[in-house]
Formats: structure tokens, C-alpha cells, sequence
């Protein structure tokens, strides 16, 4: 019991890592976090295990500016298998290098946590992705290394990726579009559950500077709860929302009449 908890409790953090560090508060600046929070959440990223936050953080920019053309990363018109992990195994194709190299990653560099993260990254991800969830469970409790590292480690670092993964694939393709209808990315129920909040894709490409990356009322946000606590104690500012009435005007004008 104590494994499964240690194993959901390093899938949380290795989730908020890429939710709300690289997501949501490098790559879209949605809002801003305060140095001991942006420290976490670099150390969270690293156990994601993910690429680091400046690799992350540039091939989601580029994935926004070109969605669902030849220069985006993971281009969903490709298939399911391509958008989910095939796009790791080949080469980019040359409009995502090409086009990329126009966009202005300057402000991911003048961030020291950020710069300290990608000099130092192996040894983090070795330090927080395998050693951390292996010893902890071992040295508490009396686990044994072997079940630790297969559970804490392998199998949450396994689903972590392909929750992840599903962002990029089932939730360009499979869900309702009630804010732009005109655009691939949609409302995945399945992928909010997994990912944490990061399944309203419709309306995360419709206002992708919202913090919330979703409509905020009772809907299953975990990463946005997660910001806004740390907004309670102090440790972020200046989140970006929507404001009702552009949501609703753009309903009205692109939806597809689902919400």
C-alpha cells in the first residue's frame, strides 16, 4: 500500500513537473511563479523524464504557432501512432526546424532555474526520475529495491509519458469542440482524468494564455487547484484568465453549439 501511495504521490509530481512547470508557466507564461516554486517544478520536470524545460517549452511553442501543419512537432493530421510517440523516432521534418528557429526563446534562457535545469540535466533526471522513487520507498519502509524501482519509477515514469503523449494524440482527435470548431484539438474527458486538467484542448487552443487552461467553475482541474494554491501562499502572480465574455462571444462565433 505504502508503494502505490509513494508510486501516485511521484505520478503527481512528475504530472505537475509538465502541467504546471513546462506547460503552462514556461512555455505560455500564463502566469508567474515565484523563485522556490519555480525550483520545484524544475526538479518535478526532471522526473518527468520529458526532455528538459527548454526543449519542452520550444517544441510546444512551435506545436501552437503551426498546429496541424508540417511544421508542427507532432502534427495530429499524421496519424495516431506519429502524434502520440512516432514523432520521437524520426527526424523533424524540416518546416518544424525551419520555422521554429523564427520564434524568440529568449525569455525560457533568462530564467536561471531554467538554464541551471538544462546544464544539469542528466544527473537531475537520474537523480529524480530512478534514484529518488527507489530509495525513498527502500529506506522508510523496508521495500525491496526491485519492487520500488519497477513501481515507483519504470511503471509511473511509463504512464506518466503516455498520459502525456495523449494530449498530443486522442485529444486532437477524439471529443467535441465547443469553442472553435475549426481547429483539430478538442474536449477529451479521458485525458483531463489522466493528465491532470490538461484535456480541455479546444479551449486551451482557443485561449491558450489561460492559466486554467479551461473554463474555471467545478470542472476536474487538479493542475489549476494545484496554481492556485501556491497563488494562496504567496508563490505565483499575475494569472492570466479569459474574461467570460470573450469565452462566451467566441462560443457563440466558432463553437460547434456542443457547450
Amino acid at each position: 500500500v505504502f508503494l502505490c501511495l509513494s508510486a501516485y504521490f511521484c505520478f503527481l509530481m512528475t504530472a505537475l513537473g509538465v502541467t504546471a512547470g513546462a506547460h503552462r508557466l514556461w512555455s505560455h507564461r500564463s502566469y508567474k511563479a515565484k523563485l522556490p516554486l519555480r525550483i520545484f517544478l524544475a526538479a518535478a520536470n526532471s522526473m518527468a523524464f520529458q526532455n528538459d524545460i527548454y526543449e519542452w517549452s520550444r517544441d510546444h511553442r512551435v506545436h501552437h504557432k503551426y498546429s496541424e501543419t508540417d511544421a508542427d512537432p507532432h502534427d495530429a493530421r499524421r496519424g495516431f501512432f506519429f502524434s502520440h510517440i512516432g514523432w520521437l523516432f524520426v527526424r523533424k521534418h524540416r518546416d518544424v526546424i525551419e520555422k521554429g528557429r523564427k520564434l524568440d526563446f529568449t525569455d525560457l534562457l533568462d530564467d536561471p532555474v531554467v538554464r541551471f535545469q538544462r546544464k544539469y540535466y542528466k544527473s537531475s533526471v537520474v537523480l529524480m526520475c530512478f534514484v529518488i522513487p527507489t530509495f525513498v520507498p527502500w529506506y522508510l519502509w523496508g521495500e525491496s529495491l526491485w519492487n520500488a524501482y519497477f513501481l515507483a519509477s519504470i511503471l509511473r515514469y511509463t504512464i506518466s509519458l503516455n498520459v502525456t503523449w495523449l494530449v498530443n494524440s486522442a485529444a486532437h482527435m477524439y471529443g467535441n469542440r465547443p469553442y472553435d470548431k475549426n481547429i483539430n484539438p478538442r474536449q477529451n474527458t479521458l485525458v483531463t482524468l489522466g493528465a491532470i486538467g490538461e484535456g480541455f484542448h479546444n479551449y486551451h487552443h482557443t485561449f491558450p494564455f489561460d492559466y486554467s487552461a479551461s473554463e474555471l467553475g467545478l470542472k476536474f482541474n487538479p493542475t489549476t487547484w494545484f496554481i492556485d494554491f501556491m497563488f494562496w501562499l504567496g508563490l505565483v502572480t499575475d494569472r492570466k484568465q479569459a474574461p467570460k465574455e470573450m469565452i462566451q462571444a467566441r462560443k457563440e462565433r466558432t463553437g460547434d453549439g456542443s457547450a
